[in-house]
C-alpha cells in the first residue's frame, strides 16, 4: 500500500486554470478562439481578475494560449481526438456508452492506483475539489465530472485510455446531463452519494488498491446508469 503525502493545497486559480484547461481539451474553445473577455471570464467563475490571470498565466506557460497586444488571448493548442464514434442519437447509444466506459474507466482507474505520481493524484483532487464545491451548492457539474473521470485515464498513464476519454467526450456528456438531471430531481441526497462515490475512488487509488478502485469505478458507473434508466435497460441483443 502506497503511503499518501498530504493534500496538497488547491487554490482558485487552479480551479479556474482546470476548467479553462478542460474547456480547450474538449474542443470548447477550439485552436485560434479568441477566449472571452477576462471580467466575463471572472464573473462566470466568480473570482477576481488577479487569479484568473493567475490560471492564464499558466496556460500561457504551458503553449495553451497567447496573447496579441490590446485583442485578448488566444487558443494556441486544441488537444483532438484522433479516434472518431458516431453521434449519440438514441438511448441504446448511451446505455452501449456505458457498457464500454464499464471495461474501460475500470481497467484506468486499476492502472492509475499503480502508476500514479503526486502530480496526477493532485489533478484527480483538483476536479474532486470541484464536484465537492457544486455538490455544496447543490448543483451537478458535467465538466467537473469529466474533469474527474479524464484526470484518472491520465493517472493510467497509458495515452490510449487517454485519446479514447477525449473522442467520447461528447458521448460521455450526454449521460452524464441527464444523470445530473435525474439527480437533481433528488436533491441533496443523490448529489451526496455521487460525491462519495468518487471520493472512494480516489481514496483507493491513492492508496494503491487497484482492484478496489477498479471495482468502485464499475460500481460508481453502474449506478449511474441504473440511476438514468431506472434499471429497466434495453434489450441489445441482435435479432435474426
Amino acid at each position: 500500500m502506497k503511503d499518501e503525502k498530504a493534500k496538497p493545497r488547491t487554490t482558485l486559480a487552479d480551479k479556474v486554470y482546470h476548467l479553462l484547461f478542460t474547456r480547450i481539451s474538449n474542443g470548447e474553445y477550439p485552436a485560434n478562439q479568441k477566449l472571452p473577455p477576462e471580467n466575463s471570464l471572472s464573473t462566470e467563475f466568480g473570482v477576481s481578475r488577479p487569479v484568473l490571470r493567475a490560471a492564464m498565466d499558466r496556460l500561457r506557460e504551458e503553449g495553451l494560449i497567447y496573447s496579441r497586444q490590446g485583442a485578448g488571448s488566444y487558443v494556441r493548442i486544441a488537444v483532438n481526438a484522433p479516434v472518431g464514434y458516431a453521434r449519440v442519437e438514441t438511448l441504446a447509444d448511451i446505455q452501449r456508452c456505458y457498457e464500454f466506459r464499464l471495461t474501460l474507466e475500470s481497467e484506468a482507474a486499476n492502472l492509475a492506483a499503480d502508476r500514479h505520481n503526486a502530480a496526477a493524484l493532485a489533478e484527480i483532487d483538483r476536479a474532486l475539489d470541484l464536484l465537492r464545491d457544486a455538490t455544496g451548492s447543490l448543483q451537478h457539474r458535467e465538466d467537473a465530472d469529466f474533469a474527474f473521470h479524464m484526470a484518472i485515464a491520465k493517472a493510467s498513464n497509458n495515452q490510449y485510455f487517454e485519446a479514447t476519454m477525449r473522442a467520447l467526450r461528447d458521448h460521455i456528456n450526454v449521460g452524464m446531463k441527464l444523470h445530473g438531471q435525474s439527480l437533481m430531481n433528488d436533491g441533496a441526497t443523490g448529489l451526496q452519494e455521487v460525491l462519495a462515490e468518487h471520493t472512494a475512488i480516489r481514496l483507493a487509488i491513492a492508496e494503491g488498491r487497484g482492484a478496489d478502485a477498479a471495482a468502485l469505478m464499475c460500481g460508481h458507473l453502474e449506478h449511474s446508469r441504473d440511476r438514468l434508466f431506472g434499471g429497466g435497460l434495453i434489450d441489445l441483443r441482435m435479432r435474426k
